[in-house]
């Protein structure tokens, strides 16, 4: 019918869904009943146009509960393929890490040397012994820029006191799931203490804007509580993986910063020991990407001295200001 908005009668529907204790079968019944009743539906038209009307309605909303069904399938198919992905990536990553470790602690200590290099290494020890010691005012100087420093670092250090190192995913280790994260998203792999295969219809998962749940029914949730962030939930999934694992794919909304935690009763992790993975400019969606160049750029000119976007922004306001107002004296105004 043309014009038919499908949801006019939702709130009607809904309401008598819940009425009904026993389900579909009842509303079914209670629907055919008032048909009968109410109306001349089995009995003002032909024989049988009753029930073809009824086929008619029922195949054509078949049809589009089984596309539905199959568009579903394919995209959680499509979501499951992007996760295993990740990991994948994620473990050849951790594979080559461990890889490089391992042959950095099996390469000798003591290396030998040719006797040309061992000529260069001696003519480099004559030449320093040769090079005249700096006056003991400047030594001074050194000793206090170095005391400077040590009462810095050791601000630092009591700063990160009681904090946990990231895990190789740049996240953190709980007892029940393990989290990992980019600037841009965060996966968290849940398990659960218990011996039967885990099925959606046995789990809890609650995605919010700022806030956590997951678990069995029947039994204590392993998270629950407020995040460290915001969370964009209608980008964010979740899935299980090998009927033992739920695995969360959560993407930040602020996607400039590191978490130091989950969720915000967890450990706190210690996000300057975090190592991100190198990314490329031409990686960053558009928004993003012109946000690094602008703080590339302000950074590149703080450290020659020069004036930053904003400031060369502000300049121009001024410029242009002053060029409007030439009857006004600006000489003994300081714009600093």
């Amino acid at each position: 019918m043309a014009g038919h908005d499908p949801e006019k009668f939702d709130g009607m529907f809904l309401a008598m869904c819940q009425r009904c204790e026993k389900g579909i079968d009842e509303l079914l019944d209670c629907l055919f009943s008032f048909l009968v009743r109410k109306t001349d539906y089995y009995t003002g038209g032909s024989p049988g146009q009753a029930e073809r009307m009824l086929m008619e309605n029922f195949k054509k909303y078949e049809k589009i509960a089984d596309r539905q069904k199959e568009e579903a399938k394919k995209e959680r198919e499509e979501q499951e393929r992007k996760r295993k992905e990740k990991i994948a990536k994620r473990k050849a990553e951790e594979e080559a890490e461990m890889e490089r470790l391992r042959k950095e602690e099996e390469e000798p200590k003591i290396k030998e040397v040719t006797d040309e290099e061992a000529e260069k290494i001696q003519k480099e020890i004559d030449k320093k012994k040769e090079t005249p010691t700096e006056p003991e005012p400047e030594k001074e100087k050194t000793e206090e820029k170095k005391e400077e420093n040590g009462d810095k670092d050791k601000t630092e250090d009591d700063d990160d006191e009681g904090k946990l190192p990231p895990n190789l995913g740049n996240g953190g280790d709980m007892p029940n799931y393990r989290w990992s994260q980019t600037l841009e998203e965060i996966e968290c792999q849940c398990w659960f203490d218990v011996k039967f295969p885990i099925k959606s219809k046995d789990v809890i998962v609650e995605i919010g804007r700022k806030h956590l749940k997951v678990g069995l029914k029947g039994h204590p949730p392993i998270m629950d509580g407020e995040t460290f962030n915001e969370i964009k939930v209608e980008e964010s999934t979740w899935t299980i993986d090998n009927n033992k694992y739920i695995i969360l794919s959560i993407e930040k909304v602020n996607r400039m910063e590191w978490w130091n935690k989950l969720i915000v009763t967890d450990p706190e992790i210690n996000t300057k020991k975090v190592n991100p993975e190198p990314s490329k400019l031409s990686d960053l969606e558009g928004d993003t990407r012109g946000l690094v160049e602008k703080m590339m750029y302000d950074q590149r000119q703080r450290e020659m001295g020069l004036p930053t976007s904003e400031d060369q922004k502000k300049k121009e306001i001024l410029d242009k200001f002053m060029k409007q107002h030439p009857e006004m004296d600006f000489s003994k105004c300081n714009f600093n």
